[in-house]
């Protein structure tokens, strides 16, 4: 790499030092648009099936990355045919472009990816949020949309904008009954979920040294929450210590920042100083002291998720429980996180005082993170340790779920209230366990197809079920963009409020037009009934607050309001994966020059942009007049988009504009 390269002001941090080893165009200038190298990728079936049919669609035959696994893990009810045929269809696909297939009840994608593919130092790209878990073994792992891993399986390389480099330097030791999830639950305290937008966060300090490599997943899952690009921490000897219990110490390459390391900005956490914290609804930046809202009833307690899935987060809960009683109104449910880690928590004898306490066992799943079961009573407190309590994510519209350590949650279960478990140890003078886990997993990959022999894979059809639609072909924006706005949103719109989960919509993930009739339902029952009505005289437009789009990387979230006719948001700013899909699918994302227009646009009035094509030249200004043909009013608007997303946006999406590249190489 040339030294003389422009940089962003880190220097000899562990995740400038990746960038660097996989920088393939562009210069490491925060806000400037970078190519970087794809080693691995990771899809799961919630969106992995659109990810199989966009390989179809680019011609695929071989997948050419080091690594690439589907994992099958969030559509695990099936309650009837249509989960079942997504799994053969993922299966079939699998083995057809040369990809590993975790099977169902094998485990999250997550925590299995880092178990059996993570190694330090490489690049991890997925169609899930929580992609940057993997940053816990010292990769740089970035959550994405799905065309983005596609696009990645076919060779090509991630493109992303260079974010800012945070150094968070972690001192002391974590006191009794706090753990690892309260160590990002403080960053979200003191940062909100909007903290961490266009920033890698790099934990480095003295402190690491009591953090496990699976202490360190909890914290770089929840970075997604903060809206980080990635959470980086170096591969040190907690990570070797990890690998080799994984048996693939091999694969341990030492990764560790410079000593005279620079960061671009500055944080430092005491550990020692930290409390258990808790976040309330309905956001995983609401967070408080548990001691603050100890006392509210709870109806139901949840240990489990990517974001708590290790084997010490579950035996720390079946410690807690152990020859007691959970309360009797607490619905207390334990969601393994892999094949393995269920098998240790067996054998440790962990399974059998769970069950006994009252928990009930579920299959190695995402289940109740993305409301595909263990959806709570109405209006009930649920404590999980989850990362994510979006407004109705559980499956239930009136929740109420808060997110917390599994110390908190295992307590809480046997009080039957919020309980800060510091107190609860005073009153019945109680220690904190002491954890005895064995040194080695067990280590069982019998559920793990590899990729066929390429020979072999050339042979095999696509198993598509009556539920799995063709991916949508949408037309080029016109140059004129007018219609109504058919919905204003406010901050921090979820993916989860556009295009919702659970129980309901989530079997539809593999058929679009099914799965339009839920889009932005949450927000406005009426939404695809109105969009539908409009669509065919031009579309319509969306008007949004500040981190639209944040949360889960799912692309539906563009597809569907592009198949009901959406053509343009208007925005005050989106979260990074969203802002990237909308441009994917052909949908024009502008931001407002003065925030304060917002307050002037009402739902109904009627919008007009001109000159759309010219403002997506490659050199054109990127700035729009708004009119609002209701009121006579205009509005300063501009987009983000570099020349590669603008020629995406212009030819429909990026999938057309990859075809008409095709073609044009075919007549050359």
């Amino acid at each position: 790499m040339d030294s003389a390269l422009p940089s962003t002001g880190a220097r000899g941090t562990v995740a400038q030092r990746i960038i660097e080893d996989h920088l393939l165009e562009g210069r490491t200038v925060p806000g400037e648009e970078i190519a970087l190298r794809v080693d691995q990728t990771l899809t799961q079936d919630a969106t992995g099936t659109l990810v199989m049919q966009e390989l179809e669609a680019l011609g695929l035959d071989r997948v050419h990355t080091q690594v690439s696994v589907q994992y099958v893990d969030h559509n695990l009810l099936q309650a009837d045919e249509r989960n079942a045929e997504d799994h053969v269809f993922l299966r079939s696909a699998a083995r057809r472009f040369g990809i590993w297939f975790s099977k169902p009840g094998n485990g999250v994608s997550h925590p299995t990816h880092m178990q059996r593919f993570g190694i330090p130092g490489r690049t991890l790209i997925g169609s899930d949020s929580h992609t940057c878990a993997a940053g816990s073994l010292g990769m740089l792992a970035i959550g994405v949309g799905g065309l983005e891993v596609a696009l990645a399986m076919a060779g090509r390389p991630l493109h992303v904008r260079m974010p800012r480099i945070w150094g968070i330097r972690l001192t002391g030791t974590l006191p009794e009954w706090v753990s690892a999830k309260d160590v990002v639950l403080e960053m979200l305290r003191r940062h909100g979920v909007k903290g961490g937008v266009d920033r890698i966060l790099e934990y480095h300090g003295p402190g690491l040294r009591g953090l496990t490599a699976m202490d360190r997943h909890v914290i770089a899952n929840m970075g997604a929450e903060l809206g980080a690009t990635a959470t980086v921490f170096p591969a040190d000897d907690a990570v070797r210590d990890f690998l080799r219990a994984e048996g693939r110490e091999q694969d341990f390459t030492e990764l560790t920042a410079a000593p005279d390391a620079r960061y671009d900005l500055d944080e430092e956490i005491d550990l020692s100083a930290l409390e258990p914290l808790i976040a309330a609804p309905t956001s995983p930046g609401n967070v408080t002291p548990v001691r603050e809202v100890a006392g509210r009833p709870i109806g139901q307690a949840v240990v489990g998720s990517s974001a708590n899935p290790g084997l010490r987060d579950f035996a720390m809960a079946a410690a807690i429980v152990k020859g007691r009683q959970t309360a009797g109104e607490v619905s207390f449910d334990i969601n393994p996180t892999s094949r393995e880690i269920l098998q240790d928590l067996t054998l440790g004898g962990h399974t059998f005082d769970l069950i006994a306490a009252g928990g009930r066992i579920h299959q190695a799943g995402c289940l109740g993170c993305i409301g595909m079961g263990q959806a709570p009573a109405a209006g009930r407190n649920s404590l999980r340790t989850f990362p994510r309590n979006f407004p109705g994510r559980s499956g239930t519209d009136d929740d109420a779920v808060w997110l917390c350590s599994p110390e908190t949650a295992a307590v809480s279960a046997l009080t039957g209230r919020i309980t800060d478990p510091r107190d609860w140890a005073a009153e019945h003078g109680v220690g904190y366990p002491e954890l005895d886990l064995p040194e080695r997993a067990t280590v069982n990959t019998a559920m793990l197809e590899p990729p066929l022999p390429a020979e072999q894979a050339a042979t095999v059809q696509l198993e598509r079920g009556p539920n799995i639609s063709a991916l949508p072909d949408f037309p080029p924006p016109p140059d004129t963009v007018e219609g109504p706005v058919l919905l204003k949103a406010g901050d921090d719109v979820s993916t989860d409020e556009i295009s919702p989960a659970g129980a309901k919509a989530l079997p539809y993930r593999s058929n679009i037009p099914k799965l339009a009739a839920f889009t932005l339902t949450r927000i406005d029952p009426d939404y695809p009934e109105r969009a539908a009505e409009v669509r065919a005289a031009g579309g319509h437009l969306i008007v949004a607050g500040e981190n639209y789009g944040q949360g889960s990387s799912r692309e539906h979230a563009a597809i569907t309001p592009r198949h009901l006719g959406l053509n343009a948001v208007i925005a005050k700013s989106y979260a990074r994966i969203h802002w990237q899909n909308l441009a994917n699918f052909g949908i024009l994302a502008l931001e407002f020059d003065d925030p304060a227009d917002y307050d002037r646009i009402s739902v109904g009035d009627r919008l007009r942009i001109d000159g759309v094509h010219r403002a997506l030249a490659a050199d054109a200004p990127p700035t729009l007049l708004v009119r609002n043909t209701t009121t006579g009013d205009d509005y300063r608007v501009h987009h983000r988009l570099s020349p590669r997303q603008r020629a995406d946006v212009l030819a429909g999406g990026a999938v057309p504009a990859l075809a008409a590249q095709a073609q044009r190489r075919g007549k050359e």
